[in-house]
C-alpha cells in the first residue's frame, strides 16, 4: 500500500517576521495614520469649497474687443458694479459719462480709474434718479456736449429700502429703480439712435420673480414691503420695461437688454434690518458666498461688449448667458399699461403714431416735446421715439 502525502504547510505572511517588518515599514500606523487622513480630508474639502466659489463667481467676459472713442453714459457708477463696469470699459478706451448722486465720490473713483487706465475721457456728472428735474438737467447738459451715444447702462438702483418718496412725491424704489431710468433712457433715445448700432443695458435682478406689478397701489400706499414687495415690483418693471422699448426700438439698431448681476457684496443691501449678530454673521458669509463687484459687472459688460449679441434684444442675461423668462415678465398687456402709467408720471406725452422720419427709418416717430419748467432756458431736451408697431 502506498502511503497518503501528508500535505506541507506554508508559514503565513502574518508569521514570518521578516514579512511583518516590511508591512510596518510601508504603513502609517498610530498619530500618523491620522494625520495624513485629516491632511488628505481638508485638501478634498478645499477643493470642493474652491469649485464652489469658481461657481459663484460666475464666468469672465474674456474677449478682447475695444471700443475705443464710443460715448457711453453708466448711471450709479462710484461703487460697485457701477465702478467695475466703468473701470473696464475705460481699459478699452471708451470715453465715459459717470453719472452719479455724490459728485464727491463719483470724482474720486474718477480719478482712481484714470489712475489705473490711463484713460482720460472719464466725465464727473451730477444725476440724482430720484428726481425728475435732475435727469432732465443731466440730459439737456449731455446733449450740449454729444451729438451721440453708443452705449447706456442702467445700473443705479436702491434695495430694500424703508418706506420714503422721492423728490417728486413717488415711493423710492419704483420711482429711482425704473421711473428715473424710464425717463433718463426715453430722452437719450435721438442720441442713441444717431449712434447706431448702439445698446441699452438694464440691471435688473433674480427678484423679479417675486414681483407682481400692483396697479391699484404701485406706490405701496396701502401696503409696503420693502423686498418682496417694492423692491421685486421695481425689478419687474425694470424687464417689462426691456421687453416693452425693444418693441419700439425694432428696425432702428438699438438694442436693449436687462440682466441679473448675482448676489454680490456692493453697498445696495445697506439697508438690511435685523439683530446685530445677523448683520456680523451676513458680512461674513458674504465674503465667501457673494459675487465680488467684478465677477457682478461681467454680464453687463457682456451685454454691452460682445459682437455676438449685436442683433439681441428684448432678452434676460444673467451669469453671462440668456434665460427665459416667467410669464408674468413676458406679458405685453401689462408691460402697455406700465409704460402708459410711466408716461404719465414723468411727464411724458403719449408716443403718436406717424409715417417714417425724414431719414427713411422705419417706425421711427418723435414725441410731442413736452413743456417742462424744469429745463433750463435754451436748453433743448428732445424727447425722440420711435411709434408703436401697427398691431
Amino acid at each position: 500500500m502506498s502511503q497518503a502525502a501528508t500535505p506541507t504547510t506554508t508559514t503565513p505572511a502574518y508569521d514570518d517576521p521578516t514579512a511583518e517588518a516590511a508591512e510596518k515599514a510601508l504603513c502609517f500606523r498610530g498619530i500618523w495614520a491620522w494625520l495624513v487622513l485629516l491632511l488628505l480630508i481638508f485638501l478634498c474639502i478645499a477643493f470642493v469649497m474652491w469649485l464652489l466659489r469658481k461657481c459663484i463667481q460666475g464666468p469672465v467676459y474674456r474677449k478682447a474687443n475695444r471700443i475705443d472713442g464710443k460715448v457711453v453714459i453708466v448711471t450709479g457708477c462710484n461703487t460697485g458694479i457701477g465702478k467695475e463696469t466703468v473701470l473696464e470699459l475705460a481699459r478699452r478706451g471708451a470715453k465715459i459719462y459717470m453719472a452719479c448722486r455724490d459728485p464727491a465720490r463719483c470724482e474720486a473713483a474718477r480719478i482712481e480709474i484714470i489712475d489705473r487706465t490711463q484713460n482720460q475721457q472719464l466725465f464727473n456728472r451730477s444725476l440724482d434718479l430720484g428726481s425728475l428735474e435732475s435727469v432732465r438737467n443731466f440730459v439737456a447738459r449731455f446733449k450740449t456736449e454729444e451729438t451721440r451715444l453708443d452705449l447706456l447702462i442702467n445700473n443705479a438702483g436702491v434695495m430694500a429700502c424703508p418706506r420714503t418718496l422721492t423728490a417728486d412725491g413717488y415711493e423710492m424704489q419704483l420711482g429711482v429703480n425704473h421711473l428715473g431710468h424710464f425717463l433718463l433712457t426715453n430722452l437719450l433715445l435721438d442720441r442713441l439712435k444717431q449712434a447706431a448700432p448702439s445698446r441699452i443695458v438694464v440691471v435688473s435682478s433674480a427678484a423679479y420673480l417675486f414681483g407682481r406689478i400692483n396697479r391699484e397701489d404701485l406706490m405701496s400706499e396701502r401696503k409696503y414691503s420693502k423686498f418682496f414687495g417694492a423692491y421685486s415690483q421695481s425689478k419687474l418693471a425694470n424687464v417689462l420695461f426691456t421687453r416693452k422699448l425693444s418693441m419700439l426700438l425694432k428696425g432702428t439698431g438699438v438694442t436693449v437688454n436687462c440682466c441679473h448681476p448675482g448676489v454680490v457684496r456692493t453697498e445696495l443691501n445697506r439697508h438690511f434690518a435685523g439683530p446685530e449678530w445677523t448683520k456680523s454673521a451676513l458680512k461674513v458669509l458674504s465674503l465667501y458666498f457673494f459675487k465680488t463687484p467684478r465677477a457682478g459687472a461681467q454680464t453687463s459688460l457682456r451685454l454691452a461688449l460682445d459682437p455676438a449679441l449685436e442683433g439681441s434684444s428684448g432678452n434676460y442675461y444673467s451669469d453671462c448667458m440668456r434665460f427665459p423668462l416667467v410669464p408674468w415678465a413676458r406679458n405685453m398687456e401689462t408691460a402697455d399699461w406700465l409704460w402708459r402709467e410711466s408716461e404719465k408720471l414723468v411727464g411724458l406725452p403719449p408716443i403718436q403714431s406717424g409715417p417714417s422720419n425724414q431719414n427713411g427709418q422705419n417706425g421711427s416717430g418723435a414725441r410731442p416735446a413736452a413743456a417742462s419748467s424744469t429745463t433750463a432756458p435754451g436748453d433743448s431736451v428732445e424727447t425722440v421715439v420711435v411709434d408703436r408697431p401697427s398691431s
